[in-house]
C-alpha cells in the first residue's frame, strides 16, 4: 500500500472522528440550553428558573446518559431529580440525583418496562408549577418500552414480527406501535401535563420528523385508531394478532378509548421539542474536516436510503466519474452522504450495513488508484456486532486474494464482518453514545 493511500486512509477515519464530536450529546445539548442569569434560556426562549417548584430530567435512548449529564452541567443544583433509560453498558458520568436504568435494544425487555415505569412515576403527578426536561435519542422507542393495560411485552413483540413478516411498511408498524404503547405517539406529553415540557432531542430518522424519533412520545400524532383498524384488515391480520392487542384496537376505533393526542390537544400547549443533534451536523463537520485535509467536497444527500449493495454501486460510480471527467466535482474530491440504508438478509454471516456498503463498494472500486471508501455508524455499532463500519480502497480486493478470500461469497453470505476482520479494516470506536444514523465517505485524488 502506496502512502498516498495510507494517508488517505488515516484522513477518512480522522474525518469520521470529527463527524462524532459535533454530534457529541452533551454538547450538543449545551449548544440549545442554557443559564443565563436566573433564567433557562433554549433557542431564545426564556424560563425564569424561580416559577418552577421542581425541576426534573428523564430521558431514553442510545445517547441518553451523555444527554443528561450535558442537562446536569447546564442546570446544576437547580435540578431536583432524575431518571434515564439507555441500552446497556451506554453510560456516562453523571450525580447520584440521576438514576440510570439499563435496557434492552433492539428488542425491549422487562428491565425497560420497569424504567419505563419508575419515569412515568415520577412525572405523572407534577403541577403547574413544575419543570420536566426530557431527553431523546435514537433507540428511544425499544429502551422506553410501556404497553397499554392488559397488552404484554411479548405480545406487542408479536404484534410487531407480523407486522414486518407481512410487509407493512415502518409508517404503520409505528401507527400501531403509538396506539398500543402508554407513552408513545405524544401519550407521555399527556402524562406530563399540567408540567412545562421542554423535550432535546438527538435525531436517527432522516429528515428529524418528530413524530417518528422514538415513537414521538412528546410530539402530536398523526394517525389514529382507525388508521390502525384500517392497517390489521389491508394486510389480513384481524384473528391472527394477539387478541388484546386487536381488542384494544377496535375499542379505540369505536372511540371507546382515547386516542393519542393531536396537534390542537392541550397535551402541547406548555412543550418545546427541539433537535439538539442530526445527521445533517455530522456530515457538515465531516465537510469542514475533509476541506482543511485539502479535498473538494460534495454532500450527496441526508436522505439516503434503499438497498445497501444498490447505494454502494451508484457512490462507486460516483468515483469513477470524478477519476474520469472531473464531475461532478475536481480532484481531490471527498463525497459525503448521510442517512441509513437497508440490508435484505440472505445469508448466515455477520455483519451490518455499513459493512456491506463497503463490501460491495469495494468490488466496484477494485482496481482504481487513490480511492478510498468508509461508512460507518455514529452509535458505534453496526447490526449485531463490535464495529460501527469498516474502510477499503482500491486494493482491498488484491489483499483478499492474497488471503485466498473470496469476496462475492462473503457479500453473498452478508458476512462482511469476518471478510474485513481478516484485513484489519473495521472501524470500531466503541459505544459513541450518540446516535444520528451513518456518515459515507468517498475519498478521491
Amino acid at each position: 500500500m502506496g502512502n498516498t493511500l495510507k494517508s488517505m486512509r488515516t484522513q477518512a477515519e480522522k474525518i469520521f472522528q470529527a463527524s462524532l464530536k459535533a454530534v457529541d450529546p452533551i454538547v450538543a445539548v449545551k449548544n440549545y440550553l442554557k443559564i443565563d442569569g436566573n433564567n433557562i434560556v433554549l433557542q431564545g426562549k426564556s424560563f425564569p428558573i424561580n416559577s418552577f417548584d421542581n425541576i426534573y430530567l428523564i430521558g431514553f435512548g442510545k445517547a441518553a446518559a451523555a444527554m443528561a449529564r450535558g442537562v446536569e452541567e447546564v442546570l446544576g443544583d437547580s435540578l431536583k431529580a432524575g431518571i434515564v433509560n439507555v441500552k446497556y453498558d451506554h453510560l456516562d458520568k453523571v450525580s447520584s440525583k440521576i438514576q440510570i436504568n439499563e435496557a434492552g435494544h433492539p428488542v425491549p425487555d422487562e428491565a425497560g418496562i420497569k424504567g419505563t415505569g419508575e419515569i412515568i412515576d415520577l412525572v405523572k403527578n407534577c403541577s403547574e408549577k413544575d419543570l420536566v426536561i426530557c431527553v431523546i435519542s435514537g433507540g428511544g422507542s425499544a429502551i422506553f418500552p410501556s404497553p397499554q393495560e392488559g397488552i404484554t411485552l411479548a405480545e406487542k413483540q408479536e404484534t410487531t414480527r407480523l407486522l414486518l413478516s407481512c410487509g407493512a411498511d415502518i409508517k404503520e408498524i409505528n401507527a400501531i406501535r403509538k396506539h398500543i404503547s402508554r407513552v408513545k405517539g405524544g401519550q407521555l406529553a399527556r402524562i406530563v401535563q399540567p408540567a412545562t415540557l421542554i423535550t432535546l432531542i438527538l435525531s436517527d430518522v432522516i429528515g428529524d420528523p418528530l413524530d417518528s424519533i422514538a415513537s414521538g412520545p412528546t410530539a402530536p400524532d398523526e394517525t389514529t385508531f382507525e388508521d390502525c383498524l384500517a392497517i390489521l384488515e389491508k394486510y389480513q391480520l384481524l384473528g391472527e394478532i394477539p387478541a388484546t392487542v386487536e381488542k384494544h384496537i377496535k375499542s379505540g376505533a369505536k372511540k371507546l378509548i382515547p386516542d393519542t393526542p393531536k396537534i390542537n390537544d392541550p397535551s402541547f400547549s406548555k412543550v418545546d421539542n427541539v433537535i439538539v443533534g442530526s445527521n445533517w451536523q455530522a456530515v457538515i463537520a465531516a465537510k469542514e474536516c475533509a476541506e482543511n485535509f485539502g479535498y473538494n467536497t460534495l454532500i450527496l444527500s441526508t436522505f439516503v436510503e434503499g438497498e445497501t449493495k444498490d447505494v454502494a454501486r451508484v457512490h462507486a460510480a460516483i468515483a469513477k466519474e470524478v477519476l474520469k471527467t472531473g464531475n461532478p466535482i475536481k480532484l481531490p474530491a471527498c463525497i459525503i452522504s448521510g442517512g441509513e440504508t437497508t440490508v435484505t438478509i440472505k445469508g448466515k454471516g455477520l455483519g451490518g450495513r455499513n459493512q456491506e456498503f463497503v463490501l460491495a463498494a469495494a468490488m466496484d472500486i477494485h482496481e482504481l488508484k487513490n480511492v478510498v471508501v468508509l461508512s460507518a455508524g455514529t452509535d458505534g455499532t453496526d447490526g449485531p456486532t463490535d464495529a460501527a463500519g469498516a474502510i477499503a480502497d482500491g486494493e482491498t480486493i488484491f489483499r483478499a486474494k492474497q488471503k485466498n478470500l473470496n469476496t462475492l461469497k462473503y457479500l453473498q453470505n452478508n458476512d462482511s464482518y469476518h471478510f474485513f476482520e481478516q484485513l484489519n479494516d473495521l472501524i470500531k470506536t466503541g459505544p459513541t453514545n450518540t446516535n444520528v444514523m451513518d456518515l459515507r465517505l468517498l475519498l478521491v485524488k
